[in-house]
């Protein structure tokens, strides 16, 4: 029934926003869906009168009145000036921050919020240019598996732990720490927060964290320090070179041109019973190489490092449970 009493508002309003006349109460009985349910007339004047006060409540202006030249009972109708949501005056550097934020989220979790976003501020008359020229053009990504559970961690204020994976020594460790923030610096993202096991602030690159994170603990427990600059602390933690790293790959015959085109040929292999090419390829962000290469699939297979193959694969298997498939 609060089904059927919704769709009926809804058909109301809109029959209402729709027509520039006033409509009497058996008009409206006759052309509105849901009414026709009312038996007696004595059914429907209740029904439309516990409308039409519900629609006052929740704020829709109806309009009274009785159209030019026509005798009979008064009608209703919605006038759109009152209805629609009133001018939105944001400054030239309001407006170049919405269409930068709305590129930013790159993200299954953030592109449909940030385009229907958009969608409602142009309908308002808000004129937000995508292509805008701004001082800042952003080229981070959020596609990172650890982003969301992070940056909820962040706004509750609780613990977390993950496997981090770091380069040099290559190793894989269990960290746990308490989340003060989540920054883009340089086309990464990084978490900083206060890591327990080495009982020092330290900043995390996303990419490195393997597998999921878990947050642990009371939400609330966390507080970031207000004497903390997190983009300057994740600026004074990463070097400003970077190391390029060489990798070897296995490239299906004939396949994976892109790949061909930045890497040098050293022999050739076969894998599973299907001929390929043996290549080496120096990659300046490793990190970033294996999103690259996992989109290239079957195609392309890492052979070392292994800690780069070990990403890929996540990458690949993550992508399979994403798409429902049992990896």
């Amino acid at each position: 029934m609060a089904i059927a009493r919704a769709e009926r508002l809804v058909n109301l309003v809109l029959c209402l926003l729709s027509t520039r006349q006033y409509l009497t109460a058996e008009r409206i009985r006759a052309i509105v869906p849901g009414y026709s349910d009312a038996v007696t007339d004595e059914a429907f004047f209740r029904m439309f009168e516990r409308d039409k006060t519900e629609l006052r409540d929740l704020g829709v202006p109806l309009e009274i009145g009785r159209n030019v030249g026509v005798d009979g009972p008064d009608g209703y109708r919605i006038a759109r000036r009152d209805y629609e949501l009133g001018d939105i005056d944001l400054e030239p550097d309001e407006a170049a921050a919405v269409a930068l934020a709305a590129r930013l989220w790159d993200s299954p979790q953030f592109t449909g919020a940030a385009h229907g976003a958009l969608i409602k501020l142009r309908a308002a008359g808000v004129d937000v240019d995508q292509d805008v020229h701004v001082a800042v053009e952003p080229k981070v990504r959020t596609s990172e598996p650890a982003f969301p559970p992070l940056l909820a961690a962040v706004q509750q204020g609780r613990v977390v732990e993950f496997d981090y994976r770091r380069p040099v020594p290559i190793e894989v460790r269990r960290r746990t720490v308490e989340p003060w923030g989540v920054v883009a610096w340089r086309g990464r993202w990084y978490l900083v927060g206060h890591d327990r096991d080495r009982r020092a602030p330290r900043c995390f690159r996303l990419s490195r964290i393997v597998g999921e994170v878990a947050a642990v603990g009371k939400a609330g427990a966390v507080e970031r320090p207000d004497t903390v600059d997190l983009l300057s602390f994740v600026a004074r933690s990463e070097p400003v070179t970077q190391n390029v790293a060489t990798a070897k790959l296995w490239v299906a015959r004939g396949r994976a041109q892109g790949v061909r085109r930045r890497a040098r040929p050293v022999g050739e292999r076969e894998v599973d019973g299907e001929p390929g090419d043996l290549l080496e390829i120096d990659l300046r962000f490793p990190d970033s190489a294996a999103n690259w290469i996992a989109g290239f699939g079957p195609d392309v297979l890492v052979l070392e490092p292994e800690v780069l193959a070990k990403t890929v694969r996540e990458k690949l298997v993550g992508a399979l449970r994403g798409a429902g498939v049992r990896a």
